[in-house]
């Protein structure tokens, strides 16, 4: 199931560690890990079509938003976040990538302690993932 659609991202992100998703925001299907965003699954007025947003790092925002679909998430700090619309020519597993990525920046500013309880220390000692 893609990841662009609600059952598809919020089975995706319960798949991966220490994570919760709740419904805020005008429905949006919101992720967390250890109670901070990482990504989110919104729906773009008045279309309702889906959106997905990420945290990314400064490299990132700035490769992806040279393509067409892709853009500065509203909302969100600037050049830390981006915003996927539904026609935007990435492929699922490119996006469940960056949302993997997005879970292991946000867990990484996790204290130390937090980090152990939820059992993040060795996902964010790894580093980055090397496809």
């Amino acid at each position: 199931m893609s990841i662009r659609l609600r059952a598809g991202f919020e089975d995706f992100i319960s798949g991966l560690p220490a994570t919760s998703i709740v419904r805020q925001w005008g429905d949006a299907s919101v992720a967390k890990v250890g109670e901070k965003v990482f990504a989110l699954l919104g729906f773009e007025e008045p279309e309702g079509r889906p959106a997905l947003v990420f945290k990314v790092t400064e490299f990132t925002f700035d490769m992806l938003t040279e393509l067409d679909g892709v853009g500065q998430a509203p909302y969100f700090a600037k050049r830390g976040w981006v915003r996927v619309a539904a026609g935007a020519e990435l492929s699922d597993g490119d996006l469940e990538a960056y949302v993997v990525e997005a879970h292991r920046l946000v867990a990484a500013k996790l204290t130390r302690k937090l980090q152990a309880e939820l059992g993040l220390s060795e996902l964010i000692a790894a580093g980055p993932r090397r496809s």
